[in-house]
């Protein structure tokens, strides 16, 4: 009973927050472009000094990750998104094309609901409540229930700092008791335009199947390919400090290394002197089980944990030192637990004889949970690069970068985002790394350019043809008869446009 009155009091507060967030979106459209940057800019600066406290209270409360990165991923939302949003124009007159005599206006998309992930809790919301109300938008949060505290906080600190610089009350707010009844009712909520979601494909596709307009993003299983020209320190150590990274938590983060005979005793090398650890056989067989679950998917309990935490969940001892765990393996797919996504510091690693049967690998990867999203190759080789960036089933093809950084826009020239679609491939609606140019509605004022032909010369010349083909009762030449109707149709648009009566 008390189960049933909590959910119940969710779905209400769900509806109040979607009353009070469609009135805060009314307000948001009148203010200017002036209004709308101080706005922004004040909520990127009460991000960036609470950046520690919150990234504090997302690990105590949900266990995952790592402090200091939590602080780096809460100042690139704040610092790298808000440079890169800060000129972006969401009001007004946005662009004119003067040769085609069109005007581009933006519009808001209205209310948001915002889904965000229990790995990724405050730089995710200070990311999206930015992107949302550059466009002139109400965002409302839905949390994940292991970190709706730091959410919620994180959302009470951008709101506060809003409404200080200019926004209007409940343009930001946050569910505070999540439930996936309350979330539902979100969704499908009248006043509620587009949803934003960011976690599981479970939630994903509960946002694409919600009736509303969704942005959802799909799993990563990157691989990192090391090609014999690469320079195998730098590669290996982009790829350990990309997976150790938050322990592994960015879904842009690498899932498996393939390199090639020829330089496998050097990249194994380089791993071990950089602070990975190669299991042995045994070892795999007793990790598997630990990381991904029997049923498939990532085991909650080693999601962000430390690569030495990991280990020792299996029984494998290692120093606290060890940075990344790394799995020979021979295969992929279910009878290979750890070629899935692992969301730790967990790595499988392959040996192929070259480019072309590591490419066949890495779409073999892709294929089992990663299609769309991203892969790596370490190479100097500019031709093996280009065959790569043809071939693979991803729309991120990342080059001599760390995946969890160059993913996101960070080490690399893609939009800033902790959002990155997967396309259609991945069952996402865009390629993108999403941005405040995907949270507003474009209107196009166009002129006329071209003149329409005048109803009397379009009968004459359909008079004239009729004349000049010889017809039988019965048997109407048929370009004849669709000149007709065209002079007909036509005559008719220049008495209305004229203001006639047909």
């Amino acid at each position: 009973m008390a189960e049933l009155d909590l959910d119940l009091q969710s779905i209400q507060a769900a509806r109040d927050l979607a009353a009070r967030a469609r009135v805060a979106c009314d307000a948001m459209a009148d203010l200017t472009q002036e209004q709308v940057d101080r706005v922004v800019a004040a909520m990127a600066r009460a991000a960036e000094e609470n950046a520690r406290r919150l990234a504090e209270m997302a690990v105590e409360e949900s266990g995952i990750g790592m402090v200091a990165d939590k602080v780096v991923k809460n100042l690139f939302a704040a610092r790298q998104v808000y440079e890169h949003i800060r000129n972006f124009r969401s009001v007004g007159v946005i662009r004119r094309l003067e040769q085609e005599r069109v005007i581009e206006i933006a519009a808001p998309v209205g209310v948001v609901l915002a889904l965000v992930p229990t790995t990724n809790p405050t730089s995710t919301t200070i990311f999206k409540a930015l992107i949302a109300l550059k466009g002139r938008n109400a965002i409302i949060f839905s949390p994940h229930p292991r970190a709706a505290r730091s959410i919620c906080r994180t959302a009470e600190i951008l709101a506060d700092a809003a409404r200080q610089a200019g926004a209007p009350a409940g343009a930001i707010t946050c569910l505070a008791t999540p439930t996936l009844e309350a979330t539902r009712e979100l969704m499908g909520h009248k006043s509620v335009a587009m949803v934003l979601a960011t976690g599981g494909s479970d939630m994903v596709r509960a946002a694409y199947s919600s009736g509303k307009p969704a942005y959802g993003v799909g799993p990563g299983n990157v691989p990192a390919y090391i090609e014999r020209t690469a320079d195998i320190e730098r590669a290996v150590a982009a790829i350990i400090a990309s997976k150790s990274f938050d322990n592994g938590t960015i879904c842009a983060s690498e899932q498996a290394v393939v390199t090639e005979h020829v330089i496998r005793d050097r990249v194994r090398a380089e791993f071990t002197r950089q602070g990975g650890r190669f299991l042995t056989p045994e070892e795999t067989a007793r990790l598997e089980p630990v990381v991904i679950r029997p049923s498939g998917g990532v085991n909650p309990a080693v999601v962000g944990k430390p690569a030495a935490t990991v280990a020792r969940m299996a029984g494998i001892d290692v120093p606290d030192g060890v940075r990344v765990l790394l799995a020979d393996l021979q295969g992929v797919g279910r009878a290979y637990p750890l070629s899935a996504e692992k969301l730790s510091p967990v790595l499988g690693f392959y040996t192929v004889n070259d480019w072309e049967e590591a490419c066949q690998v890495c779409i073999d990867l892709l294929n089992y949970g990663g299609l769309g999203h991203s892969m790596v190759i370490h190479s100097r080789d500019e031709e093996v690069i280009m065959q790569f960036g043809l071939r693979k089933p991803v729309f991120r093809i990342l080059v001599n970068s760390p995946s969890s950084q160059g993913g996101i826009g960070f080490t690399t020239g893609l939009t800033p985002s902790l959002t990155l679609g997967c396309g259609t491939w991945g069952g996402n609606i865009t390629s993108d790394n999403v941005g405040p140019q995907h949270l507003i509605n474009i209107k196009r004022v166009a002129y006329g350019i071209r003149p329409y032909p005048p109803a009397t010369e379009a009968v004459a010349s359909a008079t004239a043809a009729a004349g000049s083909v010889p017809r039988q009762v019965g048997q109407e030449a048929p370009a004849v008869i669709s000149a007709d109707v065209d002079a007909i149709v036509s005559a008719v648009l220049a008495r209305l446009n004229s203001g006639g009566r047909g």
